[in-house]
């Protein structure tokens, strides 16, 4: 529901806790204040403080927190939105103790074609909705699961309706045609193909494995994306320690994505770099795979993510606040860490500065728990929490 406008003045009082994730505005890396409110003008964040001290007339209208938890929205940073097709069989085999691997994507890529535009933009914004109930104000989604040009350039439009930002995923993988010259697959992906996509992306991406590409492939296709405007992300070193993460701060990618299997020198490369590693704890939850060493990163100083990975396949969730239980329990996360990577460590991945916080002058994206703290997120996974949500101002729940 809509209950304001972006340009109406709007103070939220009666907040419990206040997690702002800007230091200079509170205790901790949390920038957390008790007892506290936000005023909100023209969609963005105009006074965070004392609910004591809110300024005489900063606002039109009143909202009641009733003593929750208030923090920013989500911001999911990987994600896989414009698909068709069920692959329910694929994970039920899965669980019976079929191994993953990536060849599983072709199922949807045949779907995914013969889907109208109007049937994977409503699929889509079903699954908008439902990251919306569970907290998300921030959203990417990428191409990959149509595979030509036509297809690869009607998906990146239709995710741009939905999506805050978009992602030219080409190379996902070699679909069946090119299966004997991957070659020439890689070479339609640099020309022709990124062409028609590149004016609906703002990033271009790559799976780099086993099954998929290789450094040489990736790192013609990233520059070809590079010299056109688009900025580079990776798929990298999921299943096995592999040449993604070195090819993503080699090309100064903004993200290298899954890193579940890492060496000394990835972890080096890293925390070196201002390329984000995001965890995506829902395709290990999905494939019975070992999860990513959060703690290994976070000890090292690289910045980390958490996000969705929403595809499928292998991580068929919308739900941030699931990815943060699997990462407070199965990655040794702490509650904290983890609501951090989930929205401070998405904004860096998108090399966004004005969401995934609530300092002055932040969008207005912001979420209210029925919960006294952000830690019930984990606390009581697979429950709704999420009592009402706004986003540039305006109330979405």
């Amino acid at each position: 529901m809509t209950t304001s406008r972006p340009d109406d003045s709007l103070v939220i009082d009666n907040i419990g806790l206040l997690l702002t994730n800007d230091p200079m505005c509170g205790a901790g890396e949390l920038g957390a204040l008790r007892d506290a409110a936000v005023v909100i003008a023209d969609g963005r964040v105009a006074w965070v403080g004392p609910s004591t001290h809110v300024p005489e007339g900063s606002a039109h209208h009143r909202f009641d927190a009733g003593g929750g938890c208030v923090l920013p929205g989500f911001v999911d940073s990987h994600g896989h939105l414009v698909f068709a097709g069920d692959r329910s069989e694929e994970f039920a085999a899965r669980m019976s103790g079929t191994k993953y691997g990536a060849g599983g994507i072709r199922t949807t890529v045949a779907a995914t074609r013969a889907a109208s535009d109007d049937e994977l933009g409503q699929h889509m914004a079903d699954l908008v909705r439902e990251a919306r109930s569970t907290g998300t104000t921030t959203l990417e989604s990428k191409s990959g699961y149509g595979l030509t040009t036509h297809d690869e350039t009607r998906s990146l439009r239709v995710a741009g309706v939905y999506a805050d930002t978009t992602t030219f995923l080409g190379a996902h993988v070699v679909p069946a045609e090119f299966a004997k010259d991957p070659d020439a697959y890689v070479e339609l992906v640099c020309t022709e193909m990124l062409d028609a996509c590149a004016p609906h992306a703002e990033w271009i991406d790559v799976f780099i494995e086993r099954g998929a590409f290789d450094a040489d492939q990736a790192r013609t296709i990233l520059q070809a994306g590079i010299n056109q405007g688009l900025k580079p992300r990776v798929h990298a070193n999921q299943l096995g320690e592999g040449p993604g993460v070195q090819v993503a701060v080699e090309v100064g990618a903004a993200s290298a994505d899954h890193v579940t299997h890492l060496s000394d020198n990835d972890l080096e490369l890293l925390a070196g770099s201002d390329t984000v590693a995001t965890l995506l704890p829902g395709a290990e939850f999905s494939t019975r795979s070992p999860y990513p060493d959060a703690r290994r990163l976070l000890a090292a100083g690289a910045t980390v993510a958490l996000a969705t990975d929403c595809n499928p396949g292998t991580s068929f969730t919308t739900s941030m606040p699931f990815c943060i239980a699997l990462a407070v329990r199965d990655m040794h996360m702490t509650p904290d860490e983890a609501v951090l990577a989930a929205t401070r460590g998405g904004a860096a991945a998108l090399r966004r500065t004005d969401v995934g916080h609530l300092g002055v002058g932040a969008r207005a994206d912001l979420q209210l728990l029925a919960a006294p703290s952000h830690v019930h997120l984990a606390y009581r996974p697979g429950v709704q929490l999420v009592e009402a949500l706004w986003k540039d101002g305006v109330r979405l729940i």
